[in-house]
């Protein structure tokens, strides 16, 4: 394996590991912008009052979002596995 090729799949791994945690990470986002804004107009300085709206969007996008990033993380796998005796050979 030459550097190119571990480049290539160095920056694959890190495509699929961003794509799987986008969504976690722009819903996470969101509520926590949304409760800032929320404590800033009420004046409730509470450290924890996003933590439970964060924990409902997790879950939430788990359930919606879950069948999708198991599929692209074992397609990713089984593509990875099946070219390592060309990652090999060069």
């Amino acid at each position: 394996m030459n550097s190119d090729t571990a480049v290539h799949v160095t920056s694959q791994a890190l495509m699929m590991a961003l794509k799987i945690a986008g969504p976690f990470l722009i819903a996470g986002l969101i509520v926590g912008l949304l409760v800032s804004i929320f404590q800033a107009v009420t004046s409730i300085q509470e450290q924890t009052l996003a933590f439970i709206p964060k924990i409902l969007v997790t879950g939430a996008v788990i359930a919606i979002g879950g069948p999708w990033m198991l599929d692209s993380m074992v397609g990713y796998t089984r593509d990875l596995y099946t070219s390592i005796p060309t990652l090999i050979g060069q």
